[in-house]
């Protein structure tokens, strides 16, 4: 058995590499974990999306945590975000997410937030893996000193609805808006949330059943979105994922307004009112060119870190950074949230077009993206290809000859033996011609 915790926590095929047993051990070890560096006795929440294995596997965490002695506060169906709100207002010790995101129904994830809403740290991961995968023992409670679960958590999503509420700064009546529920956590607290906006707002995909959560809806399939906004001559519309900590938007013209057009939109915003921190955004290695290039033109800095969301907030919380993400969609707002939020991503938007009196078109516009060629690269050894002397210098003599019309990368997967190449040019044969000529490095050295 390999390591358990990828960059968004444990995330598996339910019944295959994702069993009851392992949500178990889990919940038991990480019960048993903090419990040595806390000293009290401890309290965790759970939120789950709509899939079909998520009461099973919230079932089978509460018992590993009852069994090791903490109390469980379940919270239903929930968005991630709301787990990290919910999870610092009622001063657990930890929060639990069962969730995939994006991902079909048949795959299911766990990840952890700690006592601050943050993504757990690595070395925490460690000993928890450590722990299961070592065999080690755990000493179970008994009498007394069992765990138990709080009853009547189910309410908490109130408290996260009027958490986005009391974020609100202008008058969105009016606002005609098509939201995408994916048929997954979103279900639960979006439709609660627009009602209470008192904007024009229909809903679709927003029926889950267990199985339908991602499929062919949501932020992942999102050309019945674009359609639909169109057609009806709405300002806007919003899809979410199964967990909705991300959120794509689509303008009145049905085109797609992702990450990286939402940091600068945000960018620009907070910049004209005087409250962008640092004068920066945070974004992703993965970003597109045409992010940095329009960044740069309106004087606004940016920060670049590794792929994933707990990255991007971690550089945002160790700078003073007020917004960053991911193309994919994770925005963060870090005067309201310690990780991606959809809900708050749209309303947020919203107000950015009332503020300005401009359409979102008008507001991503200035963002041209850059075609980008990514191939992936089986290969014997990542390091190697990393320290080989003749490949870095082909992939800097490419970068070079690319100049500011362009962009290259290579990057290492962090869950297989695969290195990701990737160029961003101003014509798509050119950006192919990059990654070709990578490509070629590398197996020229006997590395693929």
């Amino acid at each position: 058995m390999g390591k358990l915790f990828g960059t968004d926590g444990i995330r598996g095929v339910v019944g295959e590499n994702l069993t009851v047993d392992l949500a178990f051990q889990v919940g038991r070890a990480l019960t048993t974990v903090l419990a040595e560096e806390k000293k009290h006795r401890l309290t965790i929440a759970i939120g789950k999306d709509t899939r079909i294995s998520s009461d099973m596997l919230e079932a089978a965490l509460m018992a590993g945590i009852c069994a090791a002695g903490g109390d469980v506060m379940p919270f239903g169906t929930i968005p991630t975000p709301a787990v990290a709100y919910l999870t610092v207002l009622e001063k657990a010790d930890a929060g639990i997410v069962i969730s995939a995101s994006h991902n079909p129904y048949e795959h299911n994830g766990i990840k952890i937030f700690d006592s601050r809403g943050y993504k757990l740290s690595d070395e925490m991961e460690e000993r928890i893996e450590e722990l299961i995968l070592s065999g080690a023992p755990m000493a179970d409670k008994t009498r007394g000193e069992i765990g138990r679960r709080f009853h009547g958590m189910r309410q908490m999503k109130q408290l996260y609805v009027q958490h986005l509420l009391s974020s609100v700064d202008c008058d969105l009546t009016g606002m005609r808006a098509l939201v995408d529920c994916a048929n997954g956590a979103a279900s639960a607290t979006a439709p609660m949330l627009f009602d209470s906006l008192h904007l024009q707002a229909d809903f679709i995909h927003c029926d889950p059943d267990g199985v339908n959560i991602n499929r062919g809806a949501g932020s992942t399939h999102i050309d019945g979105l674009r359609r639909f906004v169109v057609e009806n001559h709405l300002d806007v519309g919003f899809a979410y994922d199964g967990d909705a900590d991300r959120c794509l938007a689509v303008d009145e013209n049905g085109e797609v307004v992702d990450g990286d057009k939402i940091i600068y939109i945000f960018g620009c915003q907070m910049k004209r009112e005087g409250r962008l921190a640092g004068n920066k955004v945070v974004t992703t290695v993965m970003s597109n060119f045409g992010l940095y290039k329009a960044l740069d033109e309106v004087g606004v800095g940016y920060e670049k870190t590794a792929v994933g969301d707990r990255f991007v907030y971690e550089n945002m919380a160790q700078n003073g950074y007020c917004v960053g993400g991911e193309q994919s969609g994770h925005i963060i707002l870090s005067k309201y949230a310690t990780t991606g939020d959809g809900i708050l991503t749209s309303i947020e938007l919203m107000e950015a077009m009332l503020d300005s009196k401009q359409t979102l078109s008008r507001l991503a516009a200035p963002v041209a993206v850059y075609p980008q060629v990514l191939k992936n690269v089986r290969v014997s050894d990542k390091a190697a290809v990393r320290e080989n002397a003749h490949v870095q210098q082909v992939v800097q003599a490419v970068g070079e000859r690319l100049g500011d019309t362009g962009r290259v990368l290579l990057r290492e997967s962090g869950t297989e033996p695969v290195i990701r190449v990737m160029a961003e040019a101003q014509e798509l044969r050119t950006a192919e011609a990059c990654v070709n000529e990578m490509i070629e490095a590398i197996k020229a050295e006997g590395l693929a």
